[in-house]
C-alpha cells in the first residue's frame, strides 16, 4: 500500500479529491464549480505525467489542447449558472408573454420606456388576450357541437328499442341517414336561410364568436327602427358556406347549429316509425333541413322578426329560446304531430271501439341505455348554447339541466305508479327526456329551485299527453310528440314565467344597460315582475306550431302524392320493413323473417279497412 502511496501520480489525484471536496463546500455545494476545478486538476495531472516520458509529449499536447477546449466551453455556459427548472403545478407559466403568446411583445424597461413603446406593448398583450378568449370559445362550442352530434346514437337507441323487432334495421337506418339527409339541405341553404340575415337586423351575431359580421344580408318588410331595415323574415347569404361564409367563426357556428337542426329531424321518425316509406322520409328529411326548420329557427336565434318583439313591439326581450325547447323541440314534436296524424296508426294498434292495444318495445335496456347518451348529450346542447367557455352562467346551465331531468324522472315514476301500479320503464325514460326538453329554453335564466319545478311538471305532462294522443287515436311509437312537442311548448312558456332577471341583459337588442328600471337586469318572467315576457313567448309557441302543422303537412302531403303515398303497404307492414324496404333484417339470427307476399289475403284487407291512409298492396293476394 505504501509503495502505491509513493507513486507521485496517486498521491496527485487524492491531492485532487480533497481539495475538490473543499471547493464544493465552500461554493454551497455548487456541483459545477467543483466539477470544473476537479477536471482541471486532472488535466494537469495527466499532463504532467505524460510530459515526463518525451515520447508522450505530442500526447500530451493533444490532451492540453481538447482540455482548453473544454474548460473554455464550460466557462461560457458557466456565467451565472441558472437554477434548475421547477414543475408548475398550478399554470402559472401561462401568464408569462412569450414571442408565441403575444406575438410581437417585449417587455419594456419601466425607467426607459417611451409612451409608444409602453402602447404597443399593451396592444400586443389586448390582442394576444383577444384571441385566447376568442379560441376558447371556439374550442367550448365545438367540443358542445360534438357532444350533441353523439345525442345522434341516443336517439337512434331510444326510437329502435321502443319499436317491434322486425322494424329495428328500418328505425335505425332512418335515425342514421337523417343525420346526413338533414345536414345536406343546411348545407345547400337551410344554414343561409337561418343566420344569413344575423347581422342584418339590429340584434347582431353572436360577439361570443366574434360578431360573424359577414352574415349580413336579411330579407325584411315593414319600416326601419332602432337601426334595423324593418322585420326579418329570411337570411339571403351563406349558400353552401362560400362567400362570406367562407369564415372560420361562421364555419363553427354552422357545426353548432347544424347538429340541433338534425334533432329535429330526427324526432319525426320516432312519430312515424314502424310505417314510413323510406323514400318519403328521405326527402321529407332534406326539406326539413334545407326550408322547414331554419326558416322558424331564423326567426327566433337568427336575428328575425320573433327575436324583435322585445325592442319593436316592448313584449320582453323579444322571444327568448335560450337552447331551443322551441326552436329544436317544439318544431320536431308538430312536425311529429302533423305526419304521425296524415300517415295514420299502426295496423292493430286501436281497435274498432277505440280501445288502445299496447304495441311493446322489443328492447328495453337499448331504450334505457339511449336515454343515458341523450341525458350526456345535453350539457353540450343547454351550457354548449352559451358559445363561450368563459361565460360564467354555464355552471348553472348544466346544474339546472340535471336538477330537472331529475325531478322529471321522480315525478313521473310516481305518477305511474300510482296510475298503475307499476313504474314503467319505458315512461321513465321519457319523463327524463320530457325534463330535458322542458329546461333546455329557460335553463339560463332561472334558478335550480325553478328548474325542479319545470322538470317535476314535465315529467307528469308527457304521460298525460301520450295517454290524450292514444285516446284521439294519433299513434305515436316513441311518444315523440309528447316528449318534445308538448313539453318543448311547456319549456318555451317557462322562461316567460320563471325567468329571475339575474342573467340575459341586453338579450336581444334590450335592456343593455338597464331594464324595469334596474341595472344589469335581464330576462324577467311574470312572477318575478315582467308581464310582457310571456306574451313574447306564447307569439312563439303558436307560430311554432301553425308554421311546422301548416308547412310541414303540406310537404308531407305532397310527397304522398308523389309517392303514392308516404305509407307502406299493409302486407310490408305486417310482415315487417326490415327485408322490404331495407333488403336486410336487424336480427337475422333471433327473429324469423316473413315474406310480404306470404301474408294472406284477408289479413291485408282487414288491415286496410281498419287504417284507410295504407297504400295499395304491391304484391296480389293469391
Amino acid at each position: 500500500m505504501w509503495a502505491v502511496y509513493r507513486n507521485t501520480f496517486v498521491r496527485f489525484q487524492l491531492l485532487i479529491a480533497v481539495v475538490a471536496g473543499a471547493v464544493l463546500v465552500t461554493s454551497g455545494f455548487r456541483w459545477p464549480v467543483a466539477g470544473m476545478f476537479f477536471a482541471v486538476m486532472q488535466i494537469a495531472a495527466v499532463l504532467g505525467a505524460m510530459w515526463a516520458r518525451s515520447a508522450r509529449r505530442p500526447a500530451a499536447l493533444l490532451v492540453l489542447a481538447v482540455g482548453l477546449f473544454g474548460i473554455t466551453s464550460a466557462v461560457a455556459h458557466a456565467d451565472g449558472p441558472a437554477a434548475p427548472p421547477q414543475p408548475d403545478r398550478t399554470g402559472a407559466y401561462q401568464t408569462t408573454p412569450t414571442a408565441y403568446s403575444v406575438p410581437g411583445y417585449t417587455k419594456p424597461d419601466p425607467d426607459k420606456a417611451t409612451p409608444k413603446e409602453l402602447a404597443v406593448a399593451v396592444d400586443a398583450v389586448a390582442q394576444s388576450a383577444s384571441h385566447g378568449i376568442y379560441s376558447s370559445n371556439f374550442v367550448w362550442t365545438l367540443v358542445a357541437g360534438f357532444l350533441v352530434m353523439f345525442m345522434q346514437a341516443g336517439f337512434a337507441l331510444v326510437e329502435t328499442g321502443l319499436v317491434r323487432a322486425k322494424n329495428a334495421a328500418h328505425t335505425m337506418s332512418m335515425n342514421f341517414l337523417v343525420y346526413a339527409l338533414g345536414m345536406f339541405g343546411f348545407f345547400v341553404c337551410g344554414f343561409a336561410f337561418m343566420c344569413g340575415g344575423l347581422n342584418g337586423t339590429a340584434i347582431g351575431g353572436p360577439v361570443t364568436l366574434g360578431g360573424t359580421p359577414t352574415l349580413n344580408s336579411m330579407l325584411t318588410v315593414g319600416s326601419a327602427i332602432n337601426g334595423d331595415s324593418g322585420w326579418g323574415l329570411l337570411g339571403t347569404t351563406g349558400f353552401f358556406l362560400s362567400g362570406g361564409a367562407y369564415d372560420s367563426s361562421v364555419i363553427v357556428l354552422f357545426l353548432f347549429m347544424m347538429v340541433f337542426m338534425d334533432t329535429t329531424a330526427t324526432i319525426v321518425t320516432g312519430a312515424c316509425a314502424e310505417r314510413w316509406k323510406f323514400k318519403s322520409f328521405f326527402v321529407y328529411s332534406i326539406v326539413i333541413g334545407a326550408v322547414i326548420y331554419p326558416i322558424f329557427g331564423g326567426w327566433v336565434w337568427g336575428g328575425g322578426w320573433l327575436a324583435q318583439l322585445g325592442y319593436r313591439l316592448g313584449l320582453g326581450h323579444g322571444a327568448v329560446d335560450y337552447a331551443g325547447s322551441g326552436v329544436v323541440h317544439l318544431q320536431g314534436g308538430a312536425l311529429a304531430l302533423i305526419t304521425a296524424y296524415l300517415i295514420g296508426p299502426r295496423i292493430g294498434k286501436y281497435g274498432r271501439d277505440g280501445t288502445v292495444r299496447p304495441i311493446l318495445a322489443h328492447h328495453i335496456p337499448m331504450v334505457q341505455v339511449g336515454t343515458f347518451i341523450l341525458a350526456f348529450g345535453w350539457f353540450g346542447f343547454n351550457a354548449g348554447s352559451s358559445l363561450a367557455g368563459a361565460d360564467g352562467r354555464i355552471g348553472i346551465v348544466a346544474a339546472n339541466t340535471m336538477i330537472a331531468g331529475m325531478s322529471a324522472t321522480l315525478s313521473g315514476v310516481l305518477y305511474m305508479w300510482r296510475k298503475t301500479g307499476k313504474p314503467d320503464p319505458t315512461m321513465m325514460c321519457n319523463s327524463m327526456l320530457a325534463g330535458l326538453v322542458a329546461i333546455t329554453s329557460p335553463c339560463a335564466f332561472v334558478s335550480p329551485v325553478s328548474a325542479f319545478i319545470i322538470g317535476a311538471i314535465s315529467g307528469v305532462l308527457v304521460i298525460v299527453s301520450v295517454f290524450f294522443f292514444d285516446k284521439v287515436k294519433i299513434d305515436d311509437p316513441v311518444g315523440a310528440i309528447s316528449v318534445h312537442g308538448v313539453n318543448g311548448l311547456w319549456g318555451v312558456l317557462a322562461v316567460g314565467l320563471f325567468a329571475d332577471g339575474s342573467y340575459g341583459a341586453g338579450w336581444n337588442g334590450v335592456g343593455a344597460t338597464e331594464y324595469l328600471g334596474v341595472a344589469g337586469k335581464g330576462v324577467t318572467g311574470l312572477f318575478y315582475g315582467d308581464h310582457t315576457q310571456i306574451i313574447a313567448q306564447a307569439i312563439e309557441c303558436v307560430t311554432g306550431v301553425v308554421w311546422n302543422v301548416a308547412v310541414g303537412g303540406a310537404v308531407f302531403w305532397v310527397l304522398g302524392k308523389l309517392f303514392g303515398s308516404n305509407r307502406v303497404p299493409a302486407e310490408v307492414e305486417i310482415a315487417g320493413l326490415d327485408v322490404p324496404e331495407m333488403g336486410v333484417p336487424g336480427y337475422p339470427e333471433f327473429v324469423s323473417t316473413m315474406s310480404a307476399s306470404d301474408i294472406p289475403a284477408a289479413q291485408v284487407t282487414a288491415a286496410q279497412q281498419e287504417v284507410p291512409q295504407l297504400a295499395t298492396s304491391v304484391v296480389t293476394p293469391a
